[in-house]
C-alpha cells in the first residue's frame, strides 16, 4: 500500500510539476503582452503628450472642456475657452485621447 501512494505521486510530481511551471510562465508572458505593455507604452505617449503641449494648442480636456491653450506652467496649462473666460487646469486634465498631435481636437476637426 505504501509502495503504490510513492509511485503515485512519483508519477504525478515528474512530468506533471514541469507542465505546471510552463502553464505558470505561460500566463505571465500572456499578462505581459496583452496588459503590461500595452498600459505602459499608453502611459509614455500620454506623458510624452503633455511634455510637449504648447502655446495656441487646441485641447480638450477630460471633464470635456474645448479651449486653446494660453501658458504652459510645469504642473499646469491656462486655457482660454471664450473671449475673455480663462481656467487654469492640471497637465494631466488635459485629454490625450480626443486631443490629436496637430493641437486640433478630433471632434473640432468634424
Amino acid at each position: 500500500m505504501n509502495n503504490s501512494i510513492n509511485s503515485i505521486i512519483l508519477q504525478a510530481s515528474g512530468d506533471g510539476g514541469l507542465i505546471n511551471i510552463f502553464m505558470l510562465v505561460a500566463i505571465v508572458v500572456v499578462f505581459y503582452f496583452f496588459m503590461i505593455r500595452p498600459q505602459a507604452k499608453k502611459a509614455k505617449d500620454a506623458k510624452k503628450f503633455r511634455e510637449a503641449l504648447g502655446k495656441g494648442d487646441k485641447v480638450i480636456t477630460i471633464g470635456g472642456i474645448h479651449g486653446k491653450i494660453i501658458e504652459v506652467k510645469e504642473q499646469y496649462v491656462q486655457i482660454q475657452i471664450a473671449n475673455g473666460v480663462e481656467i487654469k487646469v492640471s497637465k494631466s486634465a488635459v485629454s490625450p485621447e480626443m486631443t490629436s498631435g496637430s493641437g486640433e481636437s478630433e471632434l473640432q476637426k468634424k
